[in-house]
């Protein structure tokens, strides 16, 4: 029978968390439920509630976790860099859904705001899970520009405006995880199916016109797991914080491999 239940030294509900109170007299609070885990030190993970005055506090999500980490708690942890939504560092599950802390405006969460890491992933510390086998799907997919014939000497390696925009949208993907760690197929087969943002990638080579290797990158996908575990749950394209689209493009290398056989 599969289990579908965590196991019982990884439960948080039934250990306390600590409470930190808002400030005495504030008068806009609002409550930060953080999950908190450190392997290191043997405890099981628990909530932690932050009161914070909004009062005093930017508009957004990461700029709460800055202000507990800068004023209340200096040990929390989390991953934050361009806070542009460029650099997809701050990816974390916000009240229910996967997003980036740094475009999440504190408004759009309803009552308390409840923040633990991306979901079905080992957890570093906090809110960092490990993203090392999701990198490493990333690089099976060999992004980058596979060539055999030279290029030309006065020139780069030019292609038609429709080209191009064959490959604006993946090649705008950050890498933020959001998409693949939403995925019900990846949560329970991520040894083996690549994940919507791994083949979101290899689609977006698959396409483009410079790229020599579309045999190869297509053979690579033939496979029961790799490719085809894909059940177009669709929670990776509404998960995107960039309004991509990795379900299509999934369905689209489908396409192609059935045209190829023809």
């Amino acid at each position: 029978m599969v289990e579908l239940t965590l196991p019982k030294n990884s439960r948080y509900k039934d250990v306390p968390g600590r409470v930190h109170k808002a400030a005495v007299g504030a008068r806009n609070v609002k409550a930060f439920r953080i999950y908190r885990f450190d392997p290191s030190i043997g405890e099981r993970p628990r909530i932690d509630t932050f009161e914070i005055d909004l009062d005093s506090c930017g508009p957004m999500v990461l700029d709460a976790l800055l202000k507990i980490k800068n004023e209340v708690d200096s040990s929390l942890t989390f991953r934050r860099s361009c806070r542009e939504g460029i650099c997809g560092s701050c990816a974390m599950n916000i009240s229910g859904k996967n997003s980036l802390a740094c475009t999440t405006a504190i408004g759009e969460c309803k009552g308390d705001v409840n923040i633990f890491p991306l979901p079905h992933m080992e957890v570093i510390k906090d809110l960092v899970p490990d993203l090392t086998n999701f990198y490493a799907q990333y690089a099976s997919v060999k992004p980058w520009l596979q060539t055999r014939t030279p290029a030309p000497p006065d020139s780069e390696r030019l292609q038609s405006k429709d080209d191009q925009e064959k490959i604006d949208g993946p090649s705008a993907c950050i890498l933020c995880a959001c998409c693949s760690t939403s995925c019900p197929s990846y949560w329970w087969n991520s040894d083996r199916y690549l994940g919507p943002a791994a083949l979101l990638a290899s689609y977006r080579w698959i396409v483009d016109s410079r790229d020599e290797a579309t045999g190869e990158r297509l053979d690579m996908l033939e496979d029961p797991f790799r490719l085809y575990r894909c059940h177009t749950i669709m929670n990776c394209t509404e998960a995107c914080p960039k309004d991509l689209n990795p379900a299509k493009a999934i369905a689209e290398i489908k396409k192609l491999m059935v045209e190829r056989r023809h």
